[in-house]
């Protein structure tokens, strides 16, 4: 909103300072600060708030250390992150960029989708609150939605050169000419096109480059169909899988906020480069126009949950219950996929990963022993992993450390490996 003012104010009347709003690095600095703001200031209001409805966290028996002093801790203090995500995203961002467009209808979507769950939950008294059904149809239908918008909107395209793109068979949006400089030697124009394609970025991959089109050539004629029915299904997956496992994280005090807050941090990086022609060619890595503005989207993320973690780190003043976890592992996903990172989640999202794995093998393997020695078995001494920790008496603030401290090597790694071919 404030960038369309200003621009508005400079052009018209050449207001000094006005073109500030022009760069992404002053926006994006701004709404974290704002963020900040919004989170620690007005969060405590919030806490309050909920504090007087009697908004508390009814605290199953697991027979951990200091889990009943939890006992009455305000939840649903996702709608803080909601709140300060939404509020500078929406002051500092461009509001026609699809891609900013697309982010704000996920955080709202899943903030929703939590917010019914945690208040069938707290005032309904419904400890299951909404159906696991329920929950990953919306899951899949935002994966749908951002899916099918990038495979046909003609704002979602990549740059490469026209010979490329006329050899590749991509379909071309738009047409320039550039100058492309050589040392010692004259430079040379050559014409580049923004193209629609399904092409993404993957680790360990000669040339880092991948298109989801190379697993579907066996169809012949039918492959553009088989390559939607593909694009649909992965964002699907990737967006249900690392929404329901920031659920499964948030555990412990500070866990899921500080490690989405480093994720964040990261896609805020390569959403960057990703958007730099300069940075781009020199990483040879896939350049997205007009993605910059995600950048700006990553400030507002990563200044909402550190400033969550203001309340939240232990021992906490507040849980941000499914209205905020549900809603942050989705933002992550989507994030990902439009940047197209999303290959880079398993490295990226390591912590989650683990998390999530830690309770598919540990209901597995139950299951089985179960069904083969007549008594069920168990890998961990409790899942998700944080709980097989405590359960080996470490203190929960040592384990969420602990964790950051992975989650931050795995950030630096996935960002290195833009130059590991």
């Amino acid at each position: 909103m404030l960038y369309h003012i200003f621009e508005y104010l400079n052009q018209k009347y050449n207001i000094t300072g006005a073109g500030l709003f022009q760069y992404i690095t002053f926006r994006s600095g701004a709404a974290i600060i704002l963020s900040l703001i919004i989170s620690m200031v007005f969060g405590g209001r919030i806490i309050n708030a909920l504090r007087r409805r009697q908004v508390g966290e009814t605290v199953r028996d697991l027979g951990l250390e200091g889990q009943k002093s939890k006992e009455g801790t305000p939840t649903m203090g996702g709608l803080i992150i909601l709140m300060a995500i939404l509020i500078p995203c929406i002051l500092f961002a461009k509001l026609n960029n699809v891609y900013i467009l697309l982010m704000l209808f996920t955080t709202v979507w899943l903030g929703l989708i939590g917010f019914a769950d945690d208040y069938i939950k707290v005032f309904k008294k419904n400890k299951d609150g909404l159906s696991g059904k329920t929950k990953v149809f919306g899951q899949v239908m935002l994966g749908l939605i951002v899916a099918i918008t990038m495979l046909t909107s003609k704002d979602v395209v990549i740059r490469m050169p026209l010979n490329e793109a006329e050899s590749g068979g991509y379909e071309v949006v738009k047409i320039y000419s550039t100058v492309v400089p050589k040392v010692n030697q004259e430079s040379r124009i050559i014409q580049m096109a923004y193209v629609k394609s399904t092409l993404t970025n993957i680790p360990f991959y000669k040339g880092n480059n991948f298109d989801y089109k190379y697993l579907v050539t066996f169809l012949g004629d039918n492959a553009d169909i088989g390559l939607y029915l593909l694009f649909i299904l992965v964002s699907v997956f990737i967006v249900t899988a690392v929404s329901n496992a920031a659920n499964l994280t948030d555990g412990i005090d500070g866990l899921a906020a500080g490690t989405s807050a480093i994720i964040g941090a990261t896609l805020g990086v390569l959403a960057y480069v990703s958007s730099n022609t300069i940075i781009a060619d020199y990483l040879n890595i896939v350049y997205i126009p007009d993605s910059g503005e995600l950048v700006v989207y990553a400030a507002c993320f990563l200044g909402a949950c550190i400033g969550f973690l203001w309340h939240n780190s232990f021992p906490a003043r507040v849980f941000m219950g499914d209205t905020g976890s549900l809603m942050i592992g989705g933002v992550i996903a989507v994030l990902a996929i439009l940047i197209r990172k999303e290959l880079m989640i398993p490295i990226l999202c390591g912590i989650f990963l683990v998390e999530n794995l830690s309770v598919v093998l540990q209901v597995s393997w139950f299951k089985y022993t179960k069904k083969k020695y007549g008594e069920g078995r168990r890998i961990f001494l409790m899942s998700p992993l944080h709980h097989h920790y405590q359960k080996l008496g470490m203190h929960e603030s040592k384990i969420v450390t602990r964790f950051w401290i992975v989650g931050i090597m795995l950030a630096v790694f996935s960002i290195i490996t833009l130059k590991i071919r």
